[in-house]
């Protein structure tokens, strides 16, 4: 079978895709027509395939991807030079549903999972330390590493210190995000225990922030507040832990529908490949793990500009449209209150990689999920409510966005790249490569390599192969994160430092 060089992605685009490094003089047949190579063009960049004036819209994935800066030629390599983006203000938006069924089965597949004693589902079974202010983060990290050298980890997957520097001299929003996201963290079902370390004097009162966690596990969530403590706060805090191991060392995993099962869908350091191979692929376990009555988010608001109309028709209601259309415009608004564009978001990395606009960016990320209708629409650290397909609000960040998903209630994060980033978050963050060059040259942080698609594979075959790989993930198989140890938490940040 002969390999595919490049890639007419929807029968309307302007541009191919080339799937390896192109020479100038190189020929290549498109629609029925020869097409010659003006410039030499990297794999993973686009190549017109008809003349074009100044200002005509380029065509990628069947939408516009921003208009060209001057005059173009078929053979023409286009990149963020010859190539601007549309992107500008905040848009009004007309409700037109679309509803797709998506004709999936239910597999009844199951997962091995800790039941909590509230009905949720844990992947993993680990101690947590949960500063309330960033003043305990050393304590919190020494205790981390007593207990988890005392015990050895048996009994649990890991103990970790969610190290961070807020929870004081901080105003409205901000603490607020602070203390949500913190309130998630703390009744994660991925923690079969966790102790709340406090300072004590900060702004996230210890007692005002224990009440946010409502009808909690006091057995197994513990508050020390170090400043109330007579002498030596590291053995007392052990002390508590030491209780906490013991009662979570005996959790044991079970069988578990995937109904349960919730993951985050993410992107970073993206190219070319990311919308032909790794988010396809995320978007069709997407829609798999719906079909189960499982549930999937996808985040980075920054990220559907360019794409947004083609989520918000498939909101299966008015109020979801419109909460939907807030999410979109609020975003906007929070660039131009800074005076940044809402266009400028692709990154050196991207741009070398093959993506030149927003639009170009947003059109290959919404693929991460899937087809499903939207069932959900969240605010910052909203917590999951509803099954399906949910939206987040949440920057394009890696670090914050990851951390979003996670706080939401999934249980893990897909995490598509073409560049290659090695960070966790505080649920394992599984690396799903766009190219087959990323997955051999850094094996260490790829769990997965949606790149075998440019190299014959197809995806009826790779999607069971993803599939099984995500449910092991669920069920205690460590993803390549967490064999690093590479894991980390951020929170978002707007406002002023006091």
């Amino acid at each position: 079978m002969e390999l595919r060089t490049y890639l007419k992605i929807n029968p309307a685009d302007s541009v191919v895709v080339c799937l390896v490094e192109k020479k100038k003089g190189e020929v290549i047949e498109v629609d029925g027509q020869q097409i010659v190579l003006n410039q030499d063009t990297p794999a993973g960049h686009k190549v017109l395939i008809k003349d074009v004036n100044e200002g005509d819209n380029i065509i990628k994935y069947g939408y516009p991807i921003g208009h060209a800066r001057q005059g173009m030629k078929a053979g023409d390599w286009v990149n963020e030079n010859n190539l601007k983006t549309n992107l500008s203000g905040t848009l009004e938006y007309t409700y037109q549903p679309v509803n797709e069924e998506l004709n999936i089965p239910n597999e009844n597949r199951t997962f091995k999972g800790y039941v909590r004693k509230n009905g949720d589902v844990g992947v993993r079974n680990e101690i947590w330390i949960v500063p309330t202010v960033g003043c305990v983060n050393g304590i919190a990290e020494k205790m981390a590493a007593q207990l988890a050298q005392e015990t050895g980890l048996e009994g649990i997957d890991s103990v970790h210190a969610w190290h961070h520097n807020f929870g004081c001299s901080q105003l409205s929003g901000d603490h607020e995000n602070t203390r949500k996201v913190l309130r998630d963290i703390c009744l994660h079902p991925n923690a079969g225990a966790v102790l709340v370390l406090s300072l004590g004097c900060e702004n996230n009162q210890p007692d005002d922030f224990m009440k946010m966690l409502g009808d909690y596990d006091k057995e197994r969530i513990r508050l020390l507040v170090t400043q109330k403590v007579e002498g030596d706060e590291v053995e007392a805090g052990m002390a508590i832990l030491r209780e906490l191991y013991a009662i979570a060392r005996q959790d044991k995993r079970q069988d578990v529908s995937v109904s349960k099962l919730r993951v985050g869908l993410k992107c970073g350091g993206s190219d070319g490949f990311s919308g032909i191979t790794a988010n396809p692929l995320v978007g069709e376990f997407s829609d798999w793990l719906v079909a189960q009555g499982g549930t999937s988010v996808l985040t980075e608001v920054p990220e559907m500009f360019g794409a947004e109309t083609i989520l918000m028709n498939r909101c299966r209601n008015e109020k979801l449209f419109q909460q939907t259309v807030s999410m979109i415009n609020n975003f906007k608004e929070y660039f131009l209150s800074h005076g940044e564009p809402v266009g400028e978001n692709p990154s050196p990395g991207n741009k070398a990689g093959g993506i030149s606009t927003l639009e170009d960016k947003a059109l290959g990320c919404t693929q991460k999920c899937g087809k499903a209708p939207v069932s959900g629409v969240m605010e910052y650290g909203d917590r999951l409510q509803n099954p399906g397909l949910n939206l987040l609000s949440a920057p394009g960040n890696d670090l914050v966005a990851a951390t979003a998903l996670a706080s939401c209630g999934c249980h893990l994060v897909l995490f598509t790249t073409g560049r290659g980033t090695p960070f966790g978050t505080f649920v394992p963050t599984m690396k799903i490569a766009t190219n087959p060059t990323l997955a051999a040259r850094k094996p260490n942080w790829v769990d997965f390599s949606a790149g075998q698609l440019v190299e014959g594979r197809t995806m009826q075959e790779l999607v069971p192969e993803f599939i099984d790989l995500v449910l092991a993930v669920a069920s205690g198989k460590p993803a390549r994160n967490e064999e690093n140890g590479y894991r980390e938490i951020s929170i978002f940040k707007n406002g002023v430092t006091l």
